[in-house]
C-alpha cells in the first residue's frame, strides 16, 4: 500500500484552492426571495398633508434589506402642518424613534401599516383613527435639507411598497377636471 506525502498532495489541494472561492465572513447573507405580495389596494381618503402636496422626493426600493433606498415619499409641507390618517386603521406607535415622531397605522382589514415622520402625536397606541383624522402635527427635521417634510411610508410585513399606490386616481390627479361638450345625436 502506498502513503501519500505532502509533495504528491501539494498539486490536489492547489488545483482545489483555485476552484472553490474562499468564504467571506464580512459579506452579509443574501437576502431570501420574497414571493410577491397581493397588489395594494387604492383605499386611501385623504393625503397625509395638504391636498395634492409636491413630492420631494419619491419612493426607490433597496436592493438588498440593508441596502441604500428611500423607502418611503417625502411631501413637502411647513412645520406645524396636520397629518392626517390616509385611511382608517388602529395606531401601532405613536411616540419618538431616534429622536424623530412616529406615528405608525395599521390599516383596517388589511396586512398593511404607514408610518409618518417627523410628527408630534395627537393619537396614542391602540386608538381607532378614520380616514382624514388628524394623528399629530409635522415638526421641523432635516431630513429633506432646507426643505420641511412628511416622510410618509407603506409596509407589508417587513417589506417597503411605494405609499402612493395607495391613492386612487382621483386623489392622484395633478390637473382640474375638464367637462367637453358632447356632441349631438
Amino acid at each position: 500500500m502506498r502513503s501519500v506525502t505532502f509533495w504528491t498532495a501539494l498539486p490536489l489541494l492547489l488545483a482545489a484552492a483555485l476552484l472553490i472561492p474562499p468564504a467571506r465572513a464580512d459579506a452579509p447573507p443574501p437576502a431570501p426571495p420574497e414571493a410577491p405580495g397581493p397588489e395594494v389596494p387604492a383605499l386611501a381618503r385623504a393625503w397625509p398633508v395638504g391636498s395634492r402636496p409636491p413630492v420631494l422626493r419619491g419612493w426607490r426600493p433597496p436592493p438588498t434589506v440593508y441596502g441604500p433606498g428611500h423607502r418611503g415619499v417625502d411631501l413637502a409641507a411647513p412645520p406645524g402642518s396636520p397629518v392626517r390618517a390616509v385611511a382608517p386603521g388602529r395606531v401601532l406607535f405613536a411616540g419618538r424613534v431616534a429622536g424623530r415622531g412616529v406615528v405608525s397605522l395599521e390599516l383596517r382589514g388589511t396586512d398593511l401599516r404607514t408610518t409618518y415622520e417627523p410628527v408630534r402625536a395627537s393619537v396614542g397606541k391602540g386608538d381607532e383613527v378614520t380616514a382624514g383624522e388628524v394623528v399629530g402635527t409635522l415638526e421641523a427635521g432635516p431630513h429633506c435639507g432646507p426643505a420641511s417634510c412628511v416622510h410618509w411610508g407603506l409596509l407589508r410585513g417587513g417589506t417597503y411598497l411605494d405609499p402612493l399606490s395607495l391613492l386612487p386616481p382621483w386623489l392622484l390627479n395633478t390637473g382640474p377636471s375638464r367637462l367637453l361638450p358632447v356632441q349631438p345625436a
